[in-house]
């Protein structure tokens, strides 16, 4: 049987208190069975919501990571950052990240290779922009 996941993407939305109150609503309406759950919050509130999902059945993911594990890389977040918050998958390859920042497969290959080295598992995105989706021009 295939395996189901739901990820949530929060992209660059919630301060630190919208981010609880989301999380405990989440927890709270859980039904006595869940399937995979990931939230993906800003990497601004991963470190709070570490500690909240901790023990829980959602499981904390991150939006992007770099594909080196240190360097001169001022914005960026290495694999190992990521595990050692606590976080377990990581989405590389999104539509958003492909147009704004020019990543190419390549890329999100590297950084795919970088994330499960380092523990991660890479949520890869392939697909197509909102425009392309709205347009039926691809699934």
């Amino acid at each position: 049987m295939t395996r189901q996941i739901i990820v949530g993407n929060w992209k660059m939305n919630g301060t630190s208190r919208d981010s609880q109150a989301l999380v405990e609503a989440l927890l709270a309406g859980l039904p006595a069975t869940v399937p995979d759950i990931v939230t993906c919050p800003p990497f601004t509130q991963l470190a709070l919501l570490a500690d909240k999902l901790k023990g829980s059945p959602i499981a904390l993911g991150a939006q992007d990571c770099h594909k080196d594990v240190s360097g001169a890389h001022t914005g960026d977040i290495s694999p190992a950052m990521l595990t050692d918050l606590g976080v377990s998958y990581v989405i590389l390859g999104h539509s958003e990240r492909r147009q704004e920042h020019g990543e190419l497969d390549e890329t999100v290959r590297e950084k795919a290779v970088a994330a499960t080295k380092a523990g991660l598992t890479p949520i890869v995105c392939i697909g197509e922009t909102e425009d392309q989706r709205e347009s039926g021009e691809h699934l």
